[in-house]
Parts: C-alpha cells; sequence; structure tokens
C-alpha cells in the first residue's frame, strides 16, 4: 500500500477502485476512514490485494488505508480507533476435522 500526497484517487491492483470492487457498498467501505479523518482529496493511494473475496479484500483495504493514514498523521488516532477502523476482523477458516468429510459436516448416519 502506497499513500502519496494527491488527489484522492484509489487504484488496486492497477484498476480503479470503482473498477475493481464494482459494488458501491464496498467502495463506501473502503472510503470510511479517509471520510472519517476528513482526508478524501489529500491522499492518492496504490494498493494490492490478493486472496479471498471481494468483501474480505475490501475490508483489508480499508484496515490498511486506515494504517497507513495513521503513520503519516499520529494526530488521527482517537478518530480512527473511535471508529473501529484500526481493528483487524478476527474469524478465520475452520480447519477440517478428522473422521469427518469436513469442518461441520458430519457423516451420514445409517441405523442398517
Amino acid at each position: 500500500m502506497f499513500l502519496t500526497e494527491g488527489t484522492g484517487k484509489i487504484w488496486v491492483n492497477g484498476e480503479d477502485l470503482h473498477k475493481y470492487l464494482k459494488r458501491d457498498s464496498l467502495t463506501m467501505l473502503v472510503r470510511q476512514p479517509l471520510e472519517a479523518t476528513r482526508t478524501e482529496t489529500k491522499y492518492d493511494i496504490k494498493a494490492t490485494v490478493k486472496g479471498g473475496g471481494t468483501s474480505g479484500q475490501a475490508g483489508a483495504l480499508r484496515l490498511g488505508i486506515a494504517r497507513a493514514i495513521l503513520l503519516q498523521d499520529e494526530s488521527q488516532k482517537k478518530v480512527l480507533k473511535a471508529g473501529g477502523f484500526l481493528t483487524r476482523d478476527p474469524r478465520e477458516k475452520e480447519r477440517k476435522k478428522y473422521g469427518q468429510p469436513g469442518r461441520r459436516k458430519k457423516f451420514q448416519f445409517s441405523k442398517r
């Protein structure tokens, strides 16, 4: 993630943010830290994401942008922390259990 002084443009994997995420709700999610700190037009952002789905990537972008703003301007920490932008989503994929076909699925019970 590269945060530079600019006009407020965001590129993700070489594409414009709206073109990459395709959903307005996800682009709003990514822009939340910028709106909270009132720096929408102050920085240009170039980011690279991979893995997961578009929703997970949007959440990762939001966290990365918030952390990058914090590195640029330490005085924004109170605003970012109050908005919950500095907290990582702790949910992870559950592991497959032995003796079962998947993470939650059980083998079908047969009486006979």
